[in-house]
């Protein structure tokens, strides 16, 4: 799966895609990640990629043409690199404070892809006709405001890695945990050692009997609902 970020700070995401499990699914093969400074798909010599809002107000605004450039770019690309261009599936993604709010559920829908174009703004915002022409759907991660859209498109970058085929080491770990489900939280996880600071373990989850230990996490899941 491949995963195309347009961003101003393409820097921004070197870091965290460099350590854990997302860097081992891009050494695999199983995913690849590409980070697009947006500023390569202006047409002035100043690389401007915003502004001053029509109507006026605060602050600035992200241009469409810079965007409709990059996006055209990308999905030409992905074109040129398959050999079934009629089978790759792109979804492109705005991240945006009225996007509809992001779930399991949409990471799961997204993991079917074979390419995600994930659009981060900055400033005020984006040029309504981003929206309105040249995108799949706007995402948003909560009822809250960031000052660009990097974190949630590296929110999502890691929430569909993890369900791709081969990724975690253990395939049932995307499939037993918390919004694997409607309304479904996963059970309490406890390790060694059995007593610290007077805190102990269940008695259920040391005493061996499988049937018993599966049905305190099955009452213990249903208690976080």
């Amino acid at each position: 799966m491949r995963f195309d970020i347009v961003t101003i700070f393409p820097e921004i995401f070197d870091s965290y895609f460099g350590e854990s499990i997302v860097k081992r699914a891009q050494e695999s093969g199983a995913i690849e990640i590409q980070a697009h400074n947006l500023r390569d798909y202006t047409e002035n010599k100043h690389r401007n990629v915003d502004d001053t809002p029509y109507g006026g107000g605060a602050g600035m605004v992200m241009a469409v043409e810079p965007i409709f450039n990059c996006i055209n770019f990308l999905k030409a690309k992905s074109q040129e690199l398959t050999s079934l261009p009629d089978k790759l599936r792109t979804r492109t993604i705005l991240f945006s404070a009225k996007g509809k709010r992001y779930t399991q559920k949409d990471a799961e829908r997204l993991s079917q892809y074979d390419q995600l174009i994930l659009i981060c703004g900055r400033y005020e915002g984006v040029d309504e006709r981003v929206a309105q022409h040249l995108i799949d759907e706007e995402i948003s991660i909560g009822d809250f405001v960031l000052t660009g859209g990097e974190i949630p498109a590296m929110l999502v970058v890691d929430s569909v890695t993890r369900l791709l085929p081969g990724v975690l080491g253990n395939q049932e770990s995307a499939v037993y945990e918390s919004h694997s489900k409607d309304g479904y939280l996963e059970h309490a996880q406890y390790t060694k050692p059995e007593e610290f600071n007077g805190w102990k373990v269940p008695e259920v989850l040391l005493s061996g009997n499988h049937k018993e230990i599966e049905k305190w996490r099955k009452e213990n899941s249903k208690n976080k609902v």
